[in-house]
């Protein structure tokens, strides 16, 4: 029987077992079929057979022989990309808000994948054909810097700088309330929300801990606009963790019940910096995207009524 290696470096630590990190990835995957294949030893984990209950950690190298698997063709799309830099080793997007990074069940257009097939000639192929390039992740409503390897060498030392923390990353978000100290940290343990599996929640329950860092840039009288670090990179951390600290994102669909008063329905969450060694040079690269217009057109509404208040 001919077999397909398929190989993942996990680049998130979802807390998600192996047989259903492998749906996910593998999208047309049953989740029973991923147990079929872990039972018959065909998928590895750093090289060791694990049971279909083993939690997936970030930087895992799973190793998966999908036998007489049907290739799936994704489209290359012209769809326009904000290319802050590129050389022959990586590329730095600012990925827009409403853009989902790669395809999934039921979604295999309009990604930034497809993008990124269209404007650009070679990706990594280590997390297969759904993920050409892609070592990290944004929330699709979640602006900002993306670092796309073009190579599998590029892809390799990235994927163990995001494991050892070594890349920098660092957000800005506009925040419902005042804070009452100007930087702190929020050092609570995410994992599935109980109740709700689609969710991710503050738990100690198959939790992993998590570590947030934020700076107060403004607080106005119902908002604080906030810069955060994260020292750790769990699925929604940011958002889980203001949320559980009573400041929800402005916006947000889902850890949010505040409603706003500027009609959105997504977050006001911006990766602003990013910060790395580059693979191949070493040397430290340093990028900034400036704050999405609607984003500022929101933060002059506030300060404009703030002014207005002040006056009468």
């Amino acid at each position: 029987m001919n077999y397909e290696k398929i190989e993942f470096i996990v680049s998130e630590d979802d807390g998600y077992r192996l047989d259903y990190y492998l749906s996910l990835e593998m999208n047309e995957l049953s989740r029973t079929y991923a147990q079929k294949l872990i039972k018959e030893k065909v998928v590895t984990v750093n090289g060791e057979h694990k049971k279909q209950s083993y939690i997936v950690n970030e930087g895992d190298i799973i190793v998966l022989l999908l036998p007489e698997k049907k290739e799936l063709k994704l489209e290359k799309e012209n769809i326009p990309l904000d290319i802050i830099y590129e050389d022959n080793d990586i590329v730095i997007i600012n990925k827009p808000q409403g853009l989902v990074v790669h395809p999934a069940p039921g979604n295999y257009s309009g990604t930034l994948v497809n993008a990124l097939l269209y404007h650009i000639d070679t990706l990594s192929t280590i997390n297969g054909i759904i993920r050409p390039g892609i070592i990290h992740r944004i929330d699709k409503d979640t602006s900002g810097l993306l670092i796309v390897a073009k190579n599998d060498y590029s892809h390799k030392i990235l994927s163990n700088d995001i494991k050892e923390h070594k890349i920098n990353r660092e957000y800005m978000a506009l925040c419902h309330g005042r804070f009452s100290h100007s930087e702190g940290i929020i050092n609570a343990p995410i994992g599935r929300d109980p109740r709700n599996r689609k969710k991710m929640a503050v738990t100690e329950v198959n939790s992993k801990n998590a570590t947030t860092h934020y700076t107060v840039l403004k607080n106005f009288n119902n908002y604080s606009l906030l810069k955060l670090k994260l020292e750790t990179g769990r699925t929604h951390q940011i958002r889980v963790h203001l949320s559980h600290v009573n400041h929800p994102i402005v916006g947000d669909p889902i850890y949010s019940k505040i409603s706003n008063e500027f009609g959105i329905n997504k977050q006001m969450l911006h990766a602003f910096k990013i910060e790395f060694n580059h693979p191949r040079s070493k040397e430290i690269m340093t990028f900034y995207a400036p704050l999405p217009d609607e984003f500022k057109n929101i933060i002059k509404k506030i300060v404009k009524r703030e002014c207005n208040d002040n006056k009468s």
